[in-house]
């Protein structure tokens, strides 16, 4: 289950002894952890003594052992596993006794954790995906509580970000979600806790429930990744003017030119794959699941990219890619980005 169900059947099964929490998305995680801890604990020193923490491999037989050790000096005996192999691919055995033994090993852990002492609790947490045909992963679900924690990217972060505002009693307008999910976009990465932070700082000094964009601006114009996203807006719209003044304020403004070249180049590629698929009659919201974009994003995305010839835009690529050579190798300055986007922005 996501995160959100998580957190609501977390608190509606406060005798759950059994959680897999896997997934690539750390923050969700941690959350998780957080609440788990709080609902067992009272106090944070009660956990860091009480919880045994595992993170090298361990005997299926000895976790058994562990798990039915009534605690001497505490009144929970939590067990904390992490990166266990037990969630990793099988490893070719050597032959079938081997593998028998295994399998019963196994048979005996899941009926343990079908049928917990009622003073443990087992947490397994790993940055894998869940592998939902593992019989280990069905006791869990079927016993416990599993999260999957998926990456947030751009194209599913509005689960996120509606939880986020509801925690905060804001909400968004118009232009300032456009200002967003168009930032969030242009983000190589995204960090959680990072936006976690900022909309917490955003909270302090929006006077007014509805938050705008341009308080939202002032939260993330200084990312320069973000800070890029307007003149990507001025080479959609072709207005050369405009995002050669832009440029030259990025550069001015200390914005190091290999930033502004890697954005310039996946901005190009997407406006080229967008015009592609619109080709083969996939327009709209429906460029979001090929191109793993955000539908509100893919949609102006693909409007923009109906705007250039594809011969443009391939032209435009293969600059690119010369210009990463010329510029890290000092063969070039500043002004082939220039005539990139002059090129891009001129209009037949």
């Amino acid at each position: 289950m996501k995160f959100g169900e998580f957190m609501v059947k977390l608190q509606q099964q406060q005798d759950c002894h059994l959680f897999l929490l896997a997934g690539e998305e750390h923050y969700y995680i941690d959350k998780a952890l957080k609440r788990i801890m709080a609902g067992l604990f009272s106090h944070p020193q009660d956990a860091a003594e009480s919880v045994q923490k595992i993170t090298a491999d361990i005997d299926t037989d000895d976790l058994i052992g562990m798990i039915e050790t009534a605690p001497f000096f505490a009144d929970k005996n939590v067990l904390l596993l992490r990166n266990t192999a037990l969630f990793k691919d099988k490893a070719k055995q050597d032959g079938e006794k081997k593998a028998a033994a295994k399998d019963k090993k196994m048979e005996r852990l899941l009926a343990t954790l079908a049928d917990m002492p009622p003073f443990s609790y087992v947490i397994f947490v790993t940055g894998d995906k869940a592998d939902k045909r593992r019989k280990l992963y069905k006791t869990i679900e079927k016993y416990g509580l599993v999260l999957e924690a998926e990456a947030v990217r751009a194209w599913n972060i509005n689960d996120w970000l509606q939880g986020k505002l509801q925690s905060m009693n804001r909400e968004l307008d118009r232009d300032a979600y456009a200002y967003f999910q168009g930032a969030v976009s242009m983000m190589q990465q995204i960090s959680l806790e990072f936006l976690d932070r900022e909309f917490d700082k955003l909270a302090l000094f929006a006077e007014e429930r509805r938050i705008t964009k341009a308080e939202l601006v002032k939260v993330f114009a200084g990312l320069p990744e973000v800070s890029v996203f307007s003149l990507m807006d001025a080479i959609s719209e072709r207005n050369s003017r405009k995002a050669l003044m832009l440029l030259k304020r990025q550069l001015a403004d200390g914005t190091y030119f290999t930033v502004i070249l890697s954005l310039l180049t996946r901005h190009v590629r997407q406006l080229w794959q967008a015009k592609t698929l619109q080709a083969k009659g996939i327009r709209g919201k429906a460029l979001a699941k090929p191109m793993e974009l955000n539908p509100f994003i893919a949609e102006k995305l693909g409007r923009a990219a109906a705007q250039f010839p594809e011969a443009v835009l391939k032209a435009a690529m293969l600059e690119l890619i010369d210009a990463d050579y010329w510029l890290k190798t000092g063969q070039a300055g500043e002004e082939i980005l220039e005539h990139t986007v002059i090129r891009l922005c001129e209009k037949a």
